[in-house]
């Protein structure tokens, strides 16, 4: 029986070449093989882990970042929504109640902040919004990573069929494409949400607004504030991507494709590739909380919005106003975030892939052994056929 309950033949399945591998290399170097590669499913699983943990770990990082870059702008008490970000996962979680910003604190620092929101506001609210957050956080997150390895061993199956090497360009654009696809599905369904949270709107309130929504803006009012994410998180993903699987392919090819990264290695190569990516787009990271903040104070969904500052507009007047230090404005938590973020993430993830890929070497090691089985018996059958045939 197959990997799908089907049966199966040992010659029908898929090219020898394949095979071989599978039957001379350790099942430690056997992750990209098509024939103990996990599965969809498989990855839906150990992706849905590394998002929970992650989650749980990061959040309070996540509402000290948002707090030290919103100090560029002044923000209202109301009941309003804040959003922030998560490393890869890209929550959008609301901030509406009063207790959330009831009076105007100023931070020096990552630390300032904790002691400050802690101490006036509770230790709970550093979690601020984390269940209704992982509602969308979970789909995203398994689509997004998904379509990203599902891109990534398609691509590499077609242009570089080998097990070990891949060009750079592989989880460059696996990466991107999935972001964008990821982003996009969501961002409706995050701006429905967040209003109905923010405003407490019935579903009838909620039908009504949406259609205003379209009224004033078109169908793609539904993707507002969308432009902003993507210039943050597609380069985000392409430079994780690609600094990540690099560092894992030059630690296999120093130890001459013998074996994969330790978990240990792969969490200080997650770490290391989301610490540049983060570095990389932080000024991306701040036009798209400001937008957000715009987004919340001008009421999109009740009357006629005005229209949002441009990215490049935002960009100039914080660098008129600040300097070139206000496009790193909260740097340190969104790398203190980001790279423990990336690593858990990765290291989870790897880590399912690892327990599944070694459940379908030993399924895959089975079917072999029970045709290698069939073949001798009926190989001996014959034996004994011929020998009853001809006694002498």
């Amino acid at each position: 029986m197959g990997l799908n309950g089907e049966r199966i033949s040992f010659n029908m399945m898929l090219p020898t070449r394949y095979w071989t591998l599978f039957m001379t290399e350790s099942p430690k170097t056997l992750v990209d093989n098509p024939v103990t590669r996990i599965r969809p499913v498989q990855q839906i699983a150990a992706s849905c882990t590394g998002a929970l943990i992650t989650s749980f770990i990061v959040t309070p990082l996540d509402v000290v970042k948002i707090r030290l870059q919103a100090q560029h702008q002044q923000l209202p008490i109301g009941n309003k929504c804040y959003i922030y970000c998560n490393g890869l996962m890209d929550h959008m979680c609301n901030m509406c109640s009063p207790e959330w910003y009831s009076k105007k604190q100023q931070f020096t620092g990552t630390l300032d902040a904790f002691m400050k929101i802690s101490r006036t506001e509770g230790l709970t609210s550093l979690w601020s919004g984390l269940g209704p957050t992982l509602l969308l956080a979970l789909p995203a997150t398994v689509a997004y990573f998904v379509t990203y390895e599902q891109l990534r061993v398609k691509l590499k199956d077609l242009f570089s069929p080998g097990l070990h090497d891949q060009p750079v360009w592989i989880p460059l654009i696996a990466g991107s494409v999935a972001r964008i696809g990821a982003v996009t599905l969501v961002s409706p369904l995050e701006l429905v949400r967040t209003k109905m949270q923010s405003e407490k709107m019935s579903y009838f309130e909620m039908k009504q607004a949406l259609r205003s929504l379209v009224q004033y803006h078109g169908v793609t009012g539904l993707w507002k504030g969308l432009m902003p994410t993507l210039l943050r998180d597609v380069p985000f993903s392409g430079i994780y991507w690609v600094t990540y699987e690099q560092l894992k392919a030059d630690y296999i090819r120093r130890h001459q494709y013998t074996k994969q990264p330790s978990l240990v290695h792969n969490f200080l190569f997650g770490s290391l590739a989301g610490g540049l990516a983060a570095f990389v787009t932080t000024p991306f990271d701040i036009v798209k909380t400001l937008r957000q903040i715009q987004v919340a104070e001008n009421e999109i969904m009740r009357s006629p919005p005005t229209r949002s500052q441009s990215t490049r507009r935002i960009l100039n007047q914080l660098l008129a106003d600040k300097g070139y230090r206000a496009l790193f404005t909260g740097l340190a938590p969104r790398l203190i975030k980001v790279a423990p973020s990336c690593a858990i993430m990765i290291t989870s993830y790897e880590m399912g892939k690892r327990y599944f890929v070694s459940k379908n070497t030993q399924t895959l090691q089975e079917l072999l052994d029970k045709e290698t089985l069939e073949q001798n018996e009926q190989a001996a059958r014959r034996q004994d056929n011929v020998e009853q045939v001809d006694p002498l």
